[in-house]
């Protein structure tokens, strides 16, 4: 049996203590792949590779048995803020 969505969630959850969190099982429920969004103060003062080295030391003994794992955003909670605001659709004028 592979790695659960919900360990990934468990693990960064009380590691990185994230703002936002998504994390998807794209192995199609064997637990192989994972493609992740998360969201913490611990990025702070890191570039993209510290940042992605801080996930994978999180999941350290889920990525024994994960094949692949695709972090989208590794982003600080006002990368996250800034980058939400910028989505929004603008009132039409």
């Amino acid at each position: 049996m592979g790695v659960t969505k919900e360990q990934v969630e468990s693990s960064l959850t009380s590691k990185l203590n994230p703002a936002h969190l998504e994390v998807i099982d794209t192995s199609g429920g064997c637990g192989a792949s994972f493609t992740i969004e998360v969201v913490s103060e611990k990025f702070e003062g890191k570039r993209l590779l510290e940042r992605h080295r801080v996930v994978n030391t999180a999941l350290e003994e889920e990525m024994k048995q994960i094949h692949a794992l695709s972090i989208k955003k590794a982003l600080t909670p006002e990368q996250w803020k800034q980058q939400q605001e910028s989505e929004k659709p603008k009132p039409a004028a």
